[in-house]
Formats: structure tokens, sequence, C-alpha cells
């Protein structure tokens, strides 16, 4: 039977109800604004409201696995723009790269076959498709020996490198026997007669330069030793070799040695080398040498392996005169006793020269040559290669390492990097390095979360478009893929010498134009703060055009940003053949930093079905 109340009571209860729940809404709307005002760092408070609800934030539809063709749900239901395919014969577009565009540019030191970017009214704005027959590329290791050849159909290397062991076609794929032009008995041997004078097998020696690379054999092979090697070539020297590189799961960028320094820190590599690489060392003053040397780190090692080392027993084969032979190789070690560098080998048509380990030795070469400024040896996007010395870092005693010396890797992978112990980068300090450490490994934890393939070896070659101090490299290091470490060239603090240091490999690069690769050479791509950085600078379409050019079909990307710079960002990929899913900060929802995680779905040259599923 039902008890009869006081209308007043109920009233005063009503009231006082409603008093409450007034109170709580204002209490979290104040929470909610401290949270993203920055002042409660949304850490603790905003994990703890949310800790039993954050596991069903990261339950995804998006499919990872690859099905070439099969479609998963877009979730995206509002009016977008939709981006159309491109025609087939953009199938492997280089916008900066471009055969016709560098035709028109001058020939002399190469000036042609660096970066020529298109205005931005010549840029264009569609999606490039597969071509037919498309493949998800073999795991590794069995990539660095075979590569679909629906994936970069072209056999013109075959022919031409046919003697050499470069590629040979065998059916419907590729195989690469690991020869090359240096080294016939190939790359495996070849690198045993390197690391009987080099400390590869050690871990001393962990990051490596290969100019000119050819098909980079000579850093698809050194993965065994977990060196790791930085190789470029020429775009259409020879038809697709970078192209290649990058199918096999070897790191590699279209560049060459010409006019414009090189887009890496001073001090970077541990080893740099040149097998039948073609480039004029002794030339323009030893111009190429020099630039060598900037990049190289006290106590590296060069390897020139071909002309004109053993001139005297090839010069015939190599179709050149003994004299011109001889003046090039005097010029050669002239260079590099300027440059102090110790030959340390020479047997056959291989040499190898190791730069001093600080300036000990070298006082009385300063006189002779001109020293570049130290303001600006690390200052080189797009700036003019000089006739000038690198100066060492100075030293207290001559055993001492100029820079500072590095722990074999993988020591040094979470050591504290010279360039930060030093102190030597504004607003970088060792605790903050340790801090930064430590998040990224938070992070990279949440995503497994999300992407149960992340360290599965489904994904080789990955790219972090805004490194940092390559800490979600670090996070992620494994044998089964390499990082792409981008630092933007308008960064607020310039730290791609601290991810050398810390035996990663990465480039400068300015995202307001297209990277330095072909379409379909990165599995995942990496953007965090990317869209925030660039804001006023250039189109978020443009960036997210070439992202969506240098991914593969069914390769993911994960975006970390502020929730309105994504949802911005959402917009554009809505209209993309992309599939995506917005999460939690792995702290909560009161967080203001989301991630957005994309997957490109699958489609080849010809198919005109659109954006959406």
């Amino acid at each position: 039977m039902a008890t009869k109340g006081n209308p007043g009571d109920l009233r005063s209860r009503s009231s006082t109800s409603m008093f409450i729940v007034a109170g709580l809404c204002c209490i979290f709307y104040l929470l909610g604004a401290w949270q993203r005002s920055g002042s409660g760092k949304g850490d603790n408070i905003a994990y703890k409201i949310t800790q039993k609800s954050e596991d069903c934030s990261l339950i995804s539809n998006l499919e990872f696995e690859t099905h070439h063709g099969n479609k998963a749900v877009n979730e995206s239901s509002f009016v977008v723009k939709e981006f159309k395919p491109c025609d087939g014969q953009y199938t492997d577009y280089t916008p900066c790269h471009d055969q016709a565009r560098a035709m028109t540019f001058p020939r002399e030191n190469m000036n042609y076959r660096e970066r020529h970017c298109p205005p931005q009214e010549e840029k264009i704005r569609c999606l490039i498709p597969a071509p037919k027959g498309y493949l998800t590329p073999f795991r590794w290791p069995k990539s660095r020996d075979y590569v679909p050849y629906a994936n970069a159909p072209h056999k013109s290397l075959t022919v031409e490198k046919a003697v050499q062991n470069w590629v040979q076609y065998e059916g419907n794929v590729f195989r690469f026997p690991g020869g090359g032009t240096q080294f016939p008995h190939g790359a495996d041997a070849y690198i045993e007669q390197l690391a009987s004078v080099i400390p590869i097998d050690d871990g001393t020696v962990r990051t490596a330069l290969d100019t000119g690379c050819g098909v980079a054999s000579w850093g698809a092979y050194l993965f065994k030793k977990n060196v790791i090697a930085m190789s470029f070539a020429p775009r259409d020297s020879h038809e697709a070799q970078v192209q290649f590189a990058l199918e096999r799961g070897v790191p590699a960028v279209i560049g060459v040695l010409g006019t414009i320094k090189l887009p890496y820190p001073s001090r970077a590599f541990d080893m740099a080398h040149c097998s039948r690489c073609l480039i004029q060392w002794g030339a323009n003053d030893g111009k190429y040498m020099m630039e060598v040397d900037r990049v190289l780190r006290p106590g590296g090692y060069w390897i020139l392996s071909g002309p004109p080392i053993n001139w005297r027993n090839s010069y015939q084969a190599w179709q050149r005169s003994k004299e011109d032979l001889d003046e090039e190789q005097k010029k050669i070690e002239e260079i590099a006793e300027l440059l102090c560098w110790e030959k340390k080998y020479e047997k056959g048509e291989t040499a190898i020269w190791r730069k001093r380990i600080n300036n000990e030795y070298c006082s009385d070469r300063d006189s002779r040559v001109t020293m570049c400024k130290i303001t600006e040896v690390d200052d080189v996007w797009y700036k003019k290669m000089e006739t000038c010395v690198t100066p060492y870092p100075e030293t207290i005693t001559s055993e001492e390492v100029s820079g500072g010396e590095l722990k074999p890797f993988p020591g040094r992978l979470n050591s504290v990097p010279p360039r930060i112990s030093s102190g030597s980068i504004p607003g970088v300090s060792v605790d903050s390095f340790h801090e930064d450490n430590k998040l990224w490994k938070k992070h990279v934890n949440a995503y497994k979360k999300i992407n149960k393939l992340l360290d599965s070896g489904r994904y080789r070659n990955v790219m972090d478009m805004n490194a940092g101090m390559g800490s979600f490299a670090a996070a992620l290091e494994s044998s089964k893929l390499w990082v792409m470490n981008v630092m933007p060239t308008i960064a607020d603090k310039d730290t791609l010498g601290v991810i050398f240091e810390r035996g990663l490999i990465g480039i400068y690069h300015d995202w307001c134009e297209a990277f330095s690769t072909y379409p379909r050479t990165y599995d995942l791509i990496h953007a965090e703060g990317v869209f925030s950085l660039y804001k006023d600078k250039c189109s978020a379409e443009d960036i997210l055009l070439d992202m969506d050019r240098i991914l593969r079909p069914e390769g993911a990307v994960i975006f970390r940003d502020h929730a309105e710079v994504l949802s911005n960002v959402k917009t554009t990929v809505a209209g993309m053949r992309w599939n995506m899913k917005m999460y939690d900060h792995e702290d909560g929802p009161l967080v203001p930093e989301k991630i957005l995680v994309a997957v490109k779905r699958y489609w080849v040259v010809g198919e005109t079905n659109s954006t959406y599923s």
C-alpha cells in the first residue's frame, strides 16, 4: 500500500536533488576546464576518473590485417570533399624529383637530380594508385631477397646489371642475390672484409651512410650486424633503385651529392660508404669529401670501393687512362690528409680511411683550409654546399673523443646522448630526456593495445613525422622494423643529432613539400603534433595527400594531436580512401590530446569506386 507523504517534504527533497545535480555539474565543468587549461597536466586525476572505462575506449573497428580489397566500415557520415584517384601515369610519382621537371635544371654538379618541388598551383590533388596486382611485401627477412614484380614492375636493372648480380627477374618476383658491382662474391663476404678493419661486430659502429646505394644490398646485409644504413641514390639514374631498396625493407631516400648539403646533422654517422657510386670525390676542391666529413663522427670510417682505387690493375677494365686515374687518386689522398683522415687499409679496389677522434693531430691543417662556421654546420635545408672543413668540438685531452664518446649499441639507445649531457641543446636536459623516454614507452604501449600487429613484423618501414628525441623509435626498437625519424625544419628544437647519437637514423624535412621517396614505401606512419606545428605554415590537405602517397595500401597511420586539430584532419581524411577511428588519450577522455588511427584501403589503378565503402 502506498504511503502518503507531505507535499512540502517532496518539494524539499526535489529541490535538494536538483541542487546536488547542479553542484556536481559545476564541479565536473570546472574540472574539465582545469584539465583543458593544461594546469592539471591531464594525467593522474583523469586517469582515476576513467580507468574503469579505459579498456572499452581501445576497442577498434579498424581492420589492420591485409585482405587486398576487403572493405571495412567507414564511420564518417558527414559531407566531405572526395579525392579522386590519379591517372595511371602517376603510379610512381615523386613530386620533388619528377623526371620532366628535373630536365629543366642545369646538369652541372648534378643540380638537376636534386630536389625541385612543384609550385603550389602545379601540385596534383588526387590519390596515387597502386599498380595492378600490387601485393603486401614479404615480411623481413624474406623481403630482403624477394620483391613482388607487380609492386615495382621495372625490368631494366635486371638487364643492365645482369652480370653484377644486383637483381634478377624470376616469374612473378624479383630476386636480389646480394651482389654488387664491387662485391661479386656477395654482400656478406664484402662486409666481412670491411669488418676485418672496422669494428662492425661489437656495436661500436651502428649508423652508416651509403652514397649512390644502387638497390641497397650493402645496407640490407648490414642488418645482420645490427648496423642500420641510410642509403640514397638519385631518381632514375638507374630505374627504381631506391624503390627496390624500400620494397626490400631497407632505409633509403632519393638523393644525390650535388650542390646543396645533405639533409643530416653534423657528426651523425659512424661509417660512410661509396661502392662504385660514380661521385667525383676529387672534384670541386674536395667539396664532396668535406660534406662527408661534416656528417661523419670523429673516429668514424670512410670506405671507397672502385675507381680510382687500384687503378694500376683496373684502368683497362674501367676504360680510363692511367694518367687520369692517377691524378684522381692523388687528389683524394690530398683531401683526406687535409680532413685529417688516416688511411687504415687498401686492398684490391677497396680503401678505408678513419677520421681522427679529435683535433689533436690536426691543428697544423687549420691554416691550410677554410673552416666552416660552427653555428652553421647543422643548418642544411636547401643550403649550398661549401668548400670548408667542419671544426671539431673542443676537447681537453688528446684521448677524448670530440663531441663525446658513445656506448656500443644497443647500450647507447637509452643512454644520455652527449649533445644533451653537454648542455648543447637549449631547453633539453638530462631529466627531460629521461621523462621523454618514459612518456613514449607509455604511449607506445597504448598503441599496441589499439593495433595488436604493431610489433608482429607486419610493419617493416616505419616513419615518425615529428621525431623529437627519437623516443617513439626507441620504444619500438626491434629487428623486425626500422624507423625513419623526421626532424621538421620548423621544429622549435633541432634534436636530430640526438637521434643519431642514440643509434637511430633520421632526416631533416619540411612537410610543406613532398618527401623524397617513391609512393607506397612506408607501412606505418606516426604523426604526433605535426598538424599543430604546421597549422599556420601550409595546407593540411597537401600534407595528408603526401602521406597517402607514401603509405602502402592497408598501411596504418597514428595521429596524436589536440582534439580540435584532429577534427579538422578527420574531415580531410574522410574524403580519402582511409578508414579511421578516434581514441581518447590513454589517461582518459578529459585529456585534450586525442589519438586518431587510420588504415588505408587496398585499391589499384583503374578502380573508380567511391571513397566510401
